[in-house]
């Protein structure tokens, strides 16, 4: 379906799995302008939780292409979409970056647990491991946390996740999520990190940023 900013998304039962609002400045405003900018360094090693459609590693990859920054981008995504259904959704062309389509989708399909050579700036690898099974230490400076609302997802939005989470993290990483409930504010900050309010995106009052202290 077509977003309120024009750009596209796709439901998941009820849940979408962007804002209806508009796809693109929910991505925008939560996880790049909250997470990947607000890190602030030439080369970051970013995590997502739920990869999706890939909007969250478009954006980054086109913020590398402008030459802002470097990334490694490993994504945890069980349940991968299917190449059609990723090829009729045409991010890059919402984007204004028709270009980007077809390495976009090479990226999005290709074999499961294999870094790819660095494309523009980016090193991409995705894994169908679940976070609740995540076990890295100290090697992310920024969680991109997309996982479903915890209406439809529950045990991914627990204080054992967020732990995973904060030990994942380097000292002073980020989590970011549009995800402003108090009881996950509360898991995460049972979890060790520090916790703050944000503005939402549009068609949002709040989102959520939890820091790793150093």
């Amino acid at each position: 379906m077509r977003t309120a900013d024009g750009s596209h998304t796709l439901s998941w039962g009820q849940e979408h799995y962007h804002s209806v609002h508009g796809a693109v400045q929910e991505s925008t405003h939560v996880f790049i302008k909250a997470g990947l900018e607000h890190v602030a360094k030439a080369h970051v090693d970013v995590l997502e939780v739920g990869l999706g459609t890939g909007l969250n590693l478009l954006l980054t990859w086109i913020r590398c292409l402008e030459g802002k920054l470097t990334a490694t981008y490993h994504a945890l995504e069980p349940y991968p979409l299917a190449a059609a259904t990723l090829d009729e959704l045409r991010h890059a062309e919402d984007l204004a970056w028709p270009g980007l389509h077809a390495p976009f989708m090479e990226l999005m399909t290709g074999p499961c647990d294999a870094w790819g050579d660095a494309l523009g700036g980016l090193r991409f690898q995705v894994s169908r491991t679940d976070v609740r099974a995540f076990g890295a230490t100290e090697a992310f400076d920024v969680i991109y946390f997309d996982a479903f609302a915890p209406g439809y997802q529950p045990d991914l939005w627990s204080e054992a996740v967020f732990s995973r989470m904060f030990a994942a993290l380097r000292p002073g990483g980020v989590l970011v999520t549009y995800c402003a409930k108090g009881d996950v504010r509360r898991a995460m900050q049972a979890a060790g990190f520090s916790v703050e309010r944000l503005p939402g995106p549009p068609g949002k009052r709040e989102m959520l940023r939890a820091t790793r202290p150093r």
